[in-house]
Order: C-alpha cells, then sequence, then structure tokens
C-alpha cells in the first residue's frame, strides 16, 4: 500500500474512533436508530416471508385485492399457460416464473444452465450512440440476453454455465480472506457470435420496496447527483438516462442495476419479455396479439409496486449503534444515502414518505474489478447504481437453505466479500474496511445485518 493510502486509511481509522467515542458518551454522530425504513408503509416481520408482505398502510380493501391478484401473476408458471391451446413461454426463455428468480421476493442464486437458470447472461453488440435512446445494440440472432432454454421443437441461444475464479488476500490484523469472481463459458450458440460481442452476468435482485423507490422523485436525485465531483470528495453519482418505453421520453432510471428502467411498469414487462418470452402491451412480439393483456401486467405491477419494506432490527443495540458509526465514519453513506423522502405516487399510500433504503438510486464507478465492459444507455461498462440495503440482513432468513449471494453477479457469498469488492468511488471505503479491527468489522456487518 502507498504512503499516501496508509495516511488515508490511519484518517479514516481515527473517524471511527471519534465515532465510538461519541457512541460511548451517548452521543449520535451519524444517521438515526429509527427502524421503519419504509415510513408508514413498514411491516413488522422478520420471517422468511419478510419481503412479501403488502404495504402496512395498504388499508384499502380493493386494493388489499388487487395485491393478491397481482401475486398470482407474479407467480404464474408460464410454462403451464396456454393461450387458444398455444404453448405462452418462449419460444427462448430463461425462467417460467417472475417468483422463480425471486425466490420470496429477494435476491436469487447465481445459477445458469440446469432445468432453469435464476441468473441471465445480458450482450449487446458494439455501439458507438450509447447515449441515445436507443440504449444497448441487439446482437444478430441472439438479441439483448442469452435464453439457455427453450420448449419443444425450438433451439435455445446455447448452454450456459459458471466456474469461479478464487483470489486470496488479507486484511491489516492478518486475518485472511477469499474472493471470486465468475467466468461464464458459453457453449453451442445457435448463431455466431460476432466480433465485439460485450456480456455481462446478472443475478436478479429484490424487488421489495419498489413502489417507493418509484415514488422519490426525479428533481431530488438529480439534486443529490454530481458528476464532475464539485465538492472534491471522490464521489460522482449521476442518473442514467434512460427510454421510457410508454412515451418514447428521455427519462431518469432507476431499476435495474444500473438503473436502466425508469418504471417499475418498464422493469416487469421487461422481464416477462426477455426472462420468458412472454410478449406485453409495451413489449410486443411484432403485430401478434401480446401473450398477456395489459389487465394482468398492471396486476402484476401493482403486486410488485405494493411489497412492504421490513422493519429493520435491534437499531438501539450498542454493536448495531456503532456499526452505523463506523459505516458513516468510512464513507459508505455517500453513495448508501440512508434517508429519501418520496412524492407523490398514484398508489396514495407511497407518497410522502420519508424512507431509509440506503442508496441514491445513482449511477457510481465502481472500478475495474466490478466492472462489466457493457454500457447502458449513459451507464458505462464500469458504473452502476447504488444498491438498495434495506433488508439485506434477512436475505438469509428469506432464502433459507439456498446459497446467498450478493453484488449484480453473485461473486460475493458475504456482506464482507461484498465491501472487498468495492473499488473506483468505493476504493477509501473498502480499504477503511481492511485497516478496520477485526472486532470493528464485526460491529459494521452486524449493522448491515440488522436492516
Amino acid at each position: 500500500m502507498s504512503k499516501r493510502s496508509i495516511s488515508r486509511a490511519l484518517s479514516c481509522r481515527v473517524l471511527v474512533t471519534v465515532a465510538v467515542s461519541l457512541l460511548s458518551s451517548g452521543m449520535e454522530a451519524f444517521g438515526n436508530t429509527g427502524s421503519g425504513a419504509g415510513g408508514d408503509t413498514t411491516v413488522d416481520d422478520a420471517s422468511n416471508l419478510a419481503f412479501s408482505r403488502p404495504l402496512a398502510n395498504l388499508s384499502n380493501a380493493q386494493a388489499n385485492l388487487q395485491h393478491d391478484v397481482g401475486e398470482q401473476g407474479f407467480h404464474r408458471d408460464f410454462s403451464r399457460s396456454r393461450v387458444g391451446g398455444k404453448v405462452v413461454i418462449g419460444p427462448k426463455f430463461n425462467n417460467v416464473s417472475c417468483v422463480a428468480c425471486h425466490p420470496g421476493n429477494g435476491r436469487s442464486t447465481p445459477t445458469l444452465g440446469g432445468s432453469r437458470s435464476q441468473s441471465v447472461v445480458k450482450v449487446s453488440a458494439q455501439n458507438t450512440n450509447m447515449t441515445s435512446l436507443k440504449g444497448p445494440a441487439p446482437v444478430q440472432g441472439i438479441g439483448l440476453q442469452i435464453r439457455d432454454h427453450a420448449i419443444r421443437g425450438a433451439t435455445s441461444d446455447g448452454r450456459l454455465r459458471i466456474l469461479w475464479e478464487v483470489s486470496t488476500g488479507t486484511y491489516s490484523d492478518g486475518t485472511p480472506f477469499q474472493l471470486r469472481k465468475p467466468l461464464v463459458l458459453w457453449s453451442r450458440p445457435s448463431s455466431k457470435i460476432p466480433n465485439g460481442t460485450m456480456f455481462s452476468l446478472r443475478r436478479p435482485p429484490p424487488v421489495f420496496g419498489a413502489g417507493l423507490l418509484e415514488a422519490v422523485s426525479v428533481e431530488s436525485l438529480v439534486a443529490l447527483s454530481d458528476a464532475e465531483d464539485l465538492d472534491h470528495d471522490g464521489i460522482s453519482g449521476r442518473p442514467n438516462f434512460v427510454l421510457n418505453v410508454t412515451n418514447g421520453r428521455r427519462s431518469v432510471g432507476k431499476f435495474g442495476f444500473k438503473a436502466s428502467a425508469p418504471t417499475v411498469l418498464q422493469q416487469v414487462a421487461g422481464a416477462y419479455s426477455t426472462d420468458m418470452g412472454v410478449s406485453n402491451p409495451l413489449f410486443p412480439a411484432g403485430d401478434r396479439t401480446p401473450d398477456i393483456t395489459r389487465r394482468l401486467l398492471e396486476r402484476t405491477v401493482f403486486y410488485t409496486q405494493t411489497l412492504a419494506v421490513p422493519l429493520a432490527r435491534a437499531q438501539d443495540d450498542f454493536v448495531v449503534r456503532q456499526g452505523r458509526e463506523i459505516f458513516g465514519a468510512i464513507g459508505c453513506n455517500r453513495c448508501h444515502i440512508e434517508s429519501l423522502t418520496t412524492g407523490h405516487h398514484s398508489i396514495q399510500e407511497l407518497s410522502r414518505q420519508n424512507i431509509q433504503p440506503f442508496t441514491d438510486l445513482l449511477l457510481h464507478d465502481m472500478g475495474a474489478g466490478l466492472a462489466d465492459h457493457r454500457p447502458d444507455f449513459s451507464a458505462s461498462g464500469s458504473e452502476w447504481r447504488t444498491t438498495p440495503l434495506w433488508g439485506i440482513g434477512l436475505t438469509e432468513v428469506v432464502l433459507g437453505p439456498r446459497e446467498v449471494s450478493y453484488l449484480h453477479d453473485g461473486r460475493a457469498r458475504t456482506l464482507q466479500e461484498a465491501i472487498l469488492w468495492h473499488g473506483g468511488e468505493g476504493e477509501n471505503a473498502k480499504r477503511a474496511f481492511i485497516e478496520l479491527a477485526a472486532s470493528e468489522r464485526d460491529s459494521l456487518i452486524k449493522f448491515l445485518r440488522s436492516l
């Protein structure tokens, strides 16, 4: 480590010491101890159903019924669906339902191949005008995603599997750690792979709290951005400007790992079309009648919008409070901004809520280690949207015996590994984390697990 890096890490260590001292004296140096992460919508549930509850303030009987009906669309197995005797799914697809890739409405595992794939591989051709509203350019014969499954009589895009490359490192106190990164193998492609094709492995993210994030105003996100780093803090978050397919206009993206979808409607409709091969009014298949009606699509969207955020736990615990202060002291809160306020939303229960998602929904350059080298609208190949942290501590509870994974491609098996992969604008925070004492690292992780 260079002298400059050592100096920076030691400075962060001093900040941590100050934060711990403030806690010992009963004062708060960062944040608050509020646990209602979703404001009035928050639910008190720490079970394996924690991500599956409707908004706590969704008191209207008709709205609750609409939520329940929408859940059926989210769980619907399209491999078993027929319209006029015709199979709805495919002919090429990755999985058969929304819930199959978002178990318990949470994150999935990095799984490709087998009977179904829970992760996907996005592809695009070289595009010299990525900042236009056209976005990523489809690969001839494939499109924007490799569909590795197909209905009987059809041919998939090929077979996919993941190999893991493992590296090692040590914390400043000598404690060793391991990191892994995926290598995706694509065999038997159905089409010739053009030179310059770009690939990106993606693990589906949690979907709860989406309505609240949608309700955050564009103006507030623009106010948070600092594309030129004018305050010289090393953080230069900016929005991704994308195409809103409902009106053909330029909009601020909020959803997806690169913030490439502006609304829940577009995100859900895109998943139906791309992941399952189920055409819909937003993404029709030519002049063919869409596989699903707008009514079914909107019900699934309503269900997703009205999934509540669970209550944060043990916020008055001393170690959790210490971890919260360390989170702020080493700079994690510069991108993972704790509090936002929602604006107006068509679902009134989502409007004007004070929420704690721990995200700014902006793009940040995360360095070469996490780069997928695949631009998406105005997002570069090394930029990613700040992932919300609310509910992250219940991931293992919701997933149960499934493999837990974090980051866009599921490479991180623990929260510690997720932090250790940070680079670029997150480099200083990562180095400060490496310099922490073991007890301080444990406090930070306990804080994250309390969310």
